[in-house]
C-alpha cells in the first residue's frame, strides 16, 4: 500500500532532496546534480523564486520506505503573466504507475483546495531550472541544467490523464570553429552592413552588466509561451551562479550603435566531471573539479536573444558564429542548443541552418481539474 504525506519536517525534507540519489545509485546513465544546489533550489532563503511563489511537497511511502517524490507549485507570477488559474508539478519521481498515480492525485487534490483549474509540469521548480519529460535520446548523457527521467514517467503522466500541453526541443551540433559557408555569407554581410561590435562580458562591471542582461532577456523572451521575466532578485541569483561557471569569453553582448541589442551565453558542460561525483563536491571534490574543467569538451548554448526591433538582421549569426569561434579556440567540440519551443519555427530553421539537428524532445503535460 501507497501512503502519501506532506513534508513538514527537516528529516522529511533531506528525504525529499536525496530520494534521486538512492533511486539511481547503480544507474550509470544518471548524472547526479550537486546535492548543496538541489537543498538550496527548494530553500526560500536562497532562491528568490519563493518570493512570489509557494511549493508543497509530498513523499511516497511503501512499508515505510520513500518511493517517491513530488511537489505541488503555485507560482503567482505565473498566473499572473499569462492570465493562467493553474499549478505546476515538480521534483517528480515515483518507483512505480501505483506510486506516480498517487503522487498525482495529490497534486491534483492540492491544486483543488487552492482553486486552480490545471496542473501543468514537470517544471524544478521552474521553466529555466529543468522542464518536461524526456521522450527520447536516452542513450545521450545529458548536458547541465537540463533534466533527465527514464523512459515510463510521460507513460504514466499520460495514464493518470495528463496530456502534452507543449514540446521543447534540444539540438546537437558539432562544433568546427565557423558556420557553413552559406551563413557565412550573411555573417560577414551583417557585419559590413552594421557593423556590430561584439564584446565579452566585463566582469569588472558585473552589475551593470547583469542589468542589460536583465533588459534584453525581459524584452527578447517577452512572448514566448510559459516565459516569466526574471524579477530584479532572481536575475541577480541567476547571474551569481552563472558566475562561478562561466567562461566570460562566451558570455557575449552585441552592440548596435553604442547599445547592447543581443546577448548569447554558453556555459561548459560541468555534467562531464560531475558524473563522477555523486553530487558531492567536498572535502576533495571541488579541486578535482577545478582541474578537470580543462577537460571539459562540450558547452550548453543557454540564452540567445535579440530585442525585438533588431531582429532579422542577422544578429544572431553573428552571435552563434562567434560563440562557435570562441569555443572552438577553448577545445569545444560539440554542443547543445535549447531548449527552444516546438513552434518557434524561426529560431528551431536558423539552428538548423547552422548545423545543429534535433535529437531530443521534453514534453510539458497538463490536467485540467
Amino acid at each position: 500500500m501507497v501512503r502519501i504525506e506532506r513534508v513538514g519536517s527537516r528529516q522529511a525534507k533531506r528525504e525529499f532532496v536525496l530520494y534521486p540519489y538512492r533511486k539511481y545509485r547503480d544507474d550509470p546513465g544518471w548524472v547526479a546534480p550537486l546535492r548543496l544546489s538541489q537543498f538550496e533550489l527548494l530553500d526560500p532563503r536562497k532562491n528568490p523564486f519563493w518570493q512570489h511563489a509557494r511549493a508543497e511537497l509530498f513523499l511516497a511511502r511503501r512499508d515505510g520506505r520513500v518511493v517517491g517524490r513530488i511537489a505541488c507549485i503555485d507560482d503567482d507570477l505565473h498566473n499572473a503573466t499569462h492570465g493562467d488559474d493553474l499549478v505546476f508539478f515538480g521534483f517528480f519521481e515515483a518507483e512505480d504507475e501505483v506510486v506516480a498515480r498517487a503522487l498525482f492525485e495529490a497534486v491534483e487534490a492540492h491544486a483543488r483546495s487552492l482553486g486552480r483549474k490545471a496542473v501543468r509540469g514537470p517544471a524544478n521548480p521552474t521553466m529555466n531550472d529543468g522542464a518536461g519529460f524526456q521522450l527520447d535520446a536516452f542513450d545521450r548523457p545529458p548536458y547541465v541544467m537540463m533534466p533527465q527521467n527514464p523512459p515510463e514517467y510521460p507513460e504514466w503522466a499520460c495514464a493518470a490523464g495528463y496530456r502534452k500541453v507543449k514540446d521543447l526541443y534540444a539540438f546537437h551540433l558539432d562544433n568546427r570553429g565557423r558556420l557553413p559557408e552559406r551563413l557565412q555569407r550573411i555573417v560577414d554581410r551583417t557585419r559590413e552592413r552594421y557593423a556590430p561590435v561584439v564584446r565579452a562580458a566585463d566582469m569588472k562591471r558585473f552589475e551593470d552588466e547583469v542589468r542589460e542582461l536583465q533588459r534584453i532577456h525581459t524584452a527578447a523572451w517577452e512572448k514566448n509561451w510559459g516565459q516569466v521575466p526574471y524579477t530584479d532578485a532572481e536575475i541577480a541569483h541567476l547571474a551569481s551562479e552563472l558566475k562561478m561557471i562561466v567562461d566570460p569569453e562566451m558570455a557575449l553582448f552585441l552592440e548596435y550603435q553604442g547599445e547592447p541589442v543581443a546577448v548569447c551565453i554558453a556555459i561548459p558542460d560541468l555534467n562531464q566531471v560531475l558524473a563522477r561525483f555523486d553530487g558531492r563536491l567536498l572535502p576533495t571534490g571541488i579541486f578535482h573539479l577545478l582541474n578537470m574543467k580543462r577537460t571539459i569538451d562540450r558547452a550548453r548554448l543557454v540564452m540567445l536573444g535579440v530585442l525585438p526591433e533588431h531582429r532579422n538582421r542577422g544578429f544572431d549569426l553573428v552571435l552563434i558564429d562567434e560563440v562557435m569561434r570562441r569555443g572552438y579556440a577553448r577545445g569545444i567540440k560539440e554542443g547543445e542548443l535549447g531548449w527552444t519551443l516546438e513552434d518557434n519555427h524561426a529560431i528551431n530553421r536558423a539552428i538548423e541552418a547552422t548545423g545543429g539537428v534535433r535529437y531530443k524532445t521534453l514534453r510539458m503535460v497538463q490536467k485540467e481539474l
